[in-house]
């Protein structure tokens, strides 16, 4: 089936840095920069490699999203076609090549048409799930992480034959290894285990070919990666968290504190305080994690860093909840989240962003504390109130039907049409450019189309829609709907109180419903 991706390019800079990489980095194409290697300075060697993602040609982790009527998605309609933009140092675009893709390509049939549910991508490699619960998978595969049973990258989408027999319902892309979750219920995973994030006792450095995690016993219905650990969440509304890549940031925070065993487990590990409540999903960052429950109450925990935690804390060993009256006390519906910034979609269709900013991906314009730290890295360690760390309505994605996250840039369908923002030194964002977008802006290469899938990857981004009859892509495609005012939207108490909306819906019109399938799963 033909698609479309956009993303990465291999000049070896993370999001904002003006400066390359040393040349061993030329291929590393991640939003993890300098300023973290040096903060992990501290840690070990092998904690470093990862901090540092040119010292070992990684990538960054997936994104990841959830939401509370997480179900089986319908089959979508027919003569779909995803197109691809973005990073591609990898091959994770899929189109056969290496180069960087700053405009949406259609990609080449590699499935029945209209036969898609779900697409995805992590740091340096993408997965598409079919509606028989097929699994496709291309790009970086230096641990493993593509589960083909091989270490060689793959510049195509390739079927995963060694899950032919158990039918795929949800994947999670981490760094540098993949969470599969089977119709079933079982959890597999594959790629690198140097942190215990696979999730098996005793496990070799890594795997090339999916293992079931058995002590994941009763059945799971949601699983998510984030850099260097991963979640699941049971029928019976359990969260368990296993990888240590939250471990090192507990210690250096929290000093003196005795660490929740879910933070230090290289196995599933049950995640405690939250005994009373039932989750229906979980997501993870590259620090922290989130759980969100069947009464719409959502749960954090980690790294806080950029106030992504929406807490003054400087890490949260034990979940907290993010209180109601954030969210005009609505309930949570879904929630995705990136590299260190989140979004939420309430029972109304409200859309609220918090959390890292410096790169356009909250999606509003910000004032003069937008970029400034969180934390203060010293003994008294203290945290000042940003305009950044509690949920803000993003009015002008009311009703959005799709949001996905990447490290620090987002997708949105709104309307029928695909939305972009956020970090775009790759191109991630589709408009051909290599500048931040501020606000969500249009994908004007992509056509209208109702039913359209998005899925981000850490620096590129998938989308699946239908074309015009006899198109090429590459045509002037001009987008029919309103762009949304989001110059209305600022991070002031005023824009808190607005009740603004996007231009296509300031006739009164009610939200856009929202269709009963699970959001893709995202780094």
């Amino acid at each position: 089936m033909p698609g479309w991706r956009w993303g990465l390019d291999p000049k070896g800079r993370g999001p904002g840095e003006g400066t390359p990489l040393p040349r061993q980095n030329a291929r590393s194409a991640t939003g993890l920069g300098r300023e973290s290697a040096r903060e992990d300075s501290a840690e070990g060697p092998a904690e470093r490699e990862l901090a540092d993602p040119g010292a070992r040609g990684g990538h960054l982790c997936r994104t990841s999203s959830c939401r509370e009527d997480g179900g089986h998605a319908p089959a979508p309609p027919q003569l779909r076609e995803p197109p691809l933009e973005g990073a591609n140092s990898y091959g994770q675009l899929g189109l056969g090549h290496k180069e960087d893709v700053l405009l949406p390509q259609k990609l080449k049939d590699f499935c029945k048409p209209g036969h898609i549910k779900k697409i995805t991508g992590g740091g340096g490699h993408s997965a598409v799930v079919t509606d028989g619960g097929g699994l496709f998978v291309c790009g970086l595969n230096k641990d493993g992480q593509l589960g083909l049973g091989h270490t060689e990258d793959v510049l195509y989408f390739t079927l995963c034959k060694s899950l032919l027999g158990c039918p795929v319902q949800q994947v999670a892309c981490g760094w540098d290894f993949t969470i599969m979750l089977t119709e079933g219920g079982q959890v597999l995973s594959c790629g690198s285990n140097l942190f215990g994030q696979l999730g098996i006792p005793h496990g070799p450095r890594r795997c090339v070919v999916p293992q079931i995690i058995e002590l994941l016993r009763e059945k799971v219905v949601w699983v998510a990666a984030g850099l260097r650990h991963a979640l699941a969440a049971t029928v019976s509304g359990i969260v368990f968290q296993w990888g240590t890549g939250l471990a090192s940031s507990a210690r250096r925070l929290c000093p003196g504190q005795a660490l929740p065993s879910f933070l230090t487990a290289k196995e599933p590990s049950r995640v405690t305080d939250l005994e009373s409540s039932k989750a229906t999903c979980v997501l993870a960052g590259s620090d922290h994690s989130a759980s969100l429950t069947d009464a719409g109450e959502l749960y954090v925990w980690g790294r806080n860093k950029h106030g992504q935690l929406a807490t003054q804390a400087a890490f949260l060993l034990l979940p907290q909840k993010i209180e109601a009256h954030w969210f005009q006390n609505e309930k949570v519906t879904a929630v995705w989240s990136g590299w260190t910034h989140l979004v939420a979609q309430t029972e109304s269709g409200k859309v609220f962003t918090w959390g890292r900013a410096d790169y356009g991906q909250l999606g509003r314009k910000l004032g003069s504390n937008g970029g400034q730290k969180l934390e203060k890295q010293d003994s008294s360690l203290s945290c000042f109130r940003s305009q950044n760390n509690t949920p803000s309505p993003l009015h002008c994605l009311t009703g959005a039907a799709e949001i996905s996250c990447g490290s620090e840039h987002n997708l949105a369908v709104i309307g029928g049409a695909c939305y972009s923002w956020g970090w775009n030194e790759h191109g991630m964002c589709g408009d051909g450019s290599e500048v931040n977008v501020l606000t969500p802006q249009p994908v004007q290469v992509l056509p209208s189309a109702a039913g359209l899938l998005v899925g981000c990857g850490s620096g590129h981004s998938l989308a699946l829609c239908q074309l015009p009859a006899h198109s090429t892509l590459g045509q002037d495609y001009k987008v029919t709907h309103a762009s949304p005012d989001a110059t209305k939207d600022t991070n002031s108490q005023e824009a808190v109180d607005k009740e603004g909306s996007c231009k296509e819906r300031q006739s009164g019109s009610p939200p856009q419903s929202q269709p009963d399938r699970s959001r893709n799963g995202g780094l």
